[in-house]
């Protein structure tokens, strides 16, 4: 389908409109069991394996709450800083959907269990205050497969089918209030608000918040008005799903929502849907309203009353904020606030931890993961931690060169072959032949060889031009497909043509 959505350039968006964006994230939590029934949550499972008469909706069945989930949702509550409610309850959200077999979600309505907190972010060395409106409960929705066209979509396709594993998982609505005075940053400080939340639920281990696999997804919300005006329609592009394309939705629609405005039309309140092969929009439904889903208390389940003592427990045994956990990490290491960022930027920072706690230098640690290994990933358009080698196996591999087993040029084919499958560095460099030639007589006779092929060099080494010795040591390093230790062979050379 074509797409001819017209827009404005971003410059001139930002010169004559404010943006107002607000964030909505969807967390699947990483409990053994599902919200209200005893079906496992495993991802990858056969369609349809795991479900039960509690959350395929079938008469008679009676939901009963997930201990662990309300737990964390507490706990997510209290690091977002919210307040903890002291009584609330689920409602019944009615609508209709192949993927909800209830025809009707359990969630939190206007009673959620945490509310009124907010997150710090940082922008371009600026702190940005981000307002959580509140955090709620519900359950997540089955899952719909289009098969038999081109694109996976329902469009085109010949048949739909339907997963209902993934309904009653256990879902964490995050909802920001109306994020306001971002001006031209509104897509950076977009996606740095959601990258600050997923490392906040990460350090707290309640979720692997994989944006990849859909156990955390973000709607974003953007609407401009003229400055001074009441805010603009927003819209409400669902189900974003990577951190870049947060960024990438914000600022669409910002220049789409502009074209509109300045050619006298009118923002219409709808959902969306993100595009990430053209990063673009495209409509999907009008938006409804808390009326139209019917909205009325759960009558199978009792209302929550979290005891005061259990949340302060909670609170006493919260983890470290990342965003304090980075800065303890940059002064251990040394860093200055570029080199921290190009970290974070990376998505490096518990992986270079991780190296470093493994007996690696934090600077070898991080000349790996952000040179060669940051190169691999970007190669293969995958994230660092998706790479196949371990904080363990880059310590080990950085031991060896410390060691003199590896030179950097062996090193990178040792990584080659570890992220081929074929053993830990150790094995790999056997099994390659790889290590460096610490063998003397050897080396001996290569310099001997490189210097009888390179007389006229060798004659400038005598007359003292040390400079030139780089290219017998070019010579050694190849006729020992590299393998040599450069620093023997100069001393070698130097000390025979002195």
């Amino acid at each position: 389908m074509t797409n001819a959505i017209e827009t404005v350039d971003y410059a001139d968006v930002v010169a004559r409109y404010e943006p107002v964006i607000g964030l909505e994230t969807h967390i699947e939590l990483g409990t053994n069991t599902k919200m209200f029934c005893g079906c496992a949550t495993g991802f990858g499972a056969e369609p349809n394996t795991q479900v039960c008469p509690v959350c395929l909706g079938l008469p008679g069945a009676l939901p009963v709450a997930n201990r662990a989930a309300i737990e964390a949702t507490i706990r997510i509550g209290l690091m977002l800083n919210c307040g903890i409610a002291q009584w609330c309850r689920f409602a019944r959200k009615n609508y209709f959907y192949p993927d909800m077999p209830k025809n009707f979600q359990t969630s939190q309505y206007d009673e959620p269990l945490c509310e009124d907190g907010w997150v710090d972010v940082v922008v371009d060395g600026q702190t940005h205050r981000v307002e959580i409106e509140r955090v709620h409960l519900e359950e997540d929705t089955g899952k719909s497969l289009h098969v038999g066209g081109a694109t996976g979509r329902i469009h085109g396709a010949t048949e739909s089918l339907l997963d209902y594993n993934r309904a009653g998982i256990p879902l964490v609505e995050i909802v920001t209030k109306p994020i306001t005075g971002t001006g031209a940053k509104a897509p950076e400080i977009a996606r740095a608000y959601v990258t600050e939340l997923r490392d906040i639920i990460r350090s707290l281990n309640v979720s692997d918040v994989r944006m990849e696999q859909g156990s955390m997804r973000c709607d974003v919300n953007t609407s401009l008005s003229k400055p001074g005006q009441e805010w603009g329609t927003r819209t409400e592009t669902k189900n974003v799903n990577s951190l870049r394309s947060v960024e990438r939705a914000v600022r669409f629609e910002m220049t789409r929502q502009a074209a509109v405005l300045d050619g006298g039309g009118t923002i219409l309140q709808e959902t969306r849907h993100f595009q990430e092969d053209s990063g673009t929009t495209a409509p999907g439904r009008s938006k409804e309203t808390a009326t139209d889903y019917r909205y009325f208390p759960e009558p199978d389940l009792a209302p929550m009353q979290p005891d005061p003592a259990w949340v302060k427990e909670l609170k006493d045994n919260l983890p470290e904020l990342p965003r304090l956990h980075r800065q303890r990490l940059q002064e251990a290491w040394g860093l200055s606030d570029f080199e921290m960022q190009s970290v974070v930027n990376a998505e490096a920072v518990d992986l270079i931890e991780a190296t470093v706690a493994a007996g690696a230098s934090s600077e070898a640690a991080r000349k790996w993961w952000l040179g060669e290994l940051s190169r691999t990933a970007n190669e293969q358009d995958i994230s660092l931690e998706e790479l196949a080698i371990t904080p363990g196996q880059v310590s080990q591999l950085q031991k060896m060169v410390d060691e003199g087993k590896l030179n950097d040029k062996l090193a990178r084919q040792v990584i080659v072959g570890v992220l081929a499958g074929e053993g830990d560095p150790t094995e790999v460099a056997t099994a390659r032949g790889l290590e460096v030639v610490s063998d003397t007589g050897a080396l001996e006779k290569a310099v001997e060889e490189a210097i009888e092929a390179n007389p006229d060099v060798a004659d400038k080494i005598r007359a003292g031009k040390h400079a030139a010795a780089g290219a017998l040591i070019g010579s050694v390093m190849k006729a020992t497909r590299g393998q040599a230790d450069a620093k023997t062979v100069r001393e070698l050379i130097l000390t025979k043509l002195s």
